[in-house]
């Protein structure tokens, strides 16, 4: 066994001896969690509809914890989308926009319901995607709910690695 091998294994044993695991230490008895819709406390609408779902689909690809209905579940995700800006980034020469940045704030609290425990909570997680303006109007737009969809894809899958491996 080469010296690299054997210190990467005496590591491993070293961490697995402290409790410490390569794919977060989420209590053994968690392993199914409930999503209900987020709140949304912005004028966007659908936006919670939006990032539920993805956050949904994110658990499931994922694969650590199964979504079930509240009353089935160890755990439960609950968020509230308290922020929806659009910001712009960048104009041409004659003063157009042609670039801008959407941000979503929201605040999450995961519960173990089995122990009656808050496993976290992040006040102002905040994630971003940014999109291009080709044209007219209606472009914009469908880029701006392109973007959404992206941002949420990003927020679900940071809000999984949350509630998973920051344990």
């Amino acid at each position: 066994m080469r010296h690299g091998a054997r210190t990467w294994t005496a590591v491993m044993a070293l961490l697995a001896g402290c409790g410490y695991s390569l794919h977060g230490n989420l209590p053994d008895h968690v392993r199914t969690v409930a999503v209900p819709v987020f709140t949304n406390r912005t004028a966007e609408p659908a936006i919670e509809s939006f990032l539920t779902q993805a956050v949904v689909e994110a658990f499931a690809r994922n694969g650590r914890l199964r979504v079930v209905n509240a009353a089935q579940a160890d755990a439960v995700l609950e968020g509230e989308v308290v922020g929806y800006e659009v910001q712009t980034l960048a104009f041409d020469p004659r003063a157009s926009i042609r670039q801008y940045r959407l941000v979503v704030t929201m605040h999450l609290r995961f519960r173990d319901v089995r122990r009656d425990t808050l496993l976290f909570e992040e006040s102002r997680f905040q994630e971003q995607a940014d999109f291009r303006v080709i044209g007219s109007v209606a472009q914009t737009i469908s880029r701006e709910e392109s973007a959404l969809r992206s941002a949420a894809m990003d927020i679900a899958r940071s809000i999984v690695s949350l509630a998973v491996d920051r344990f």
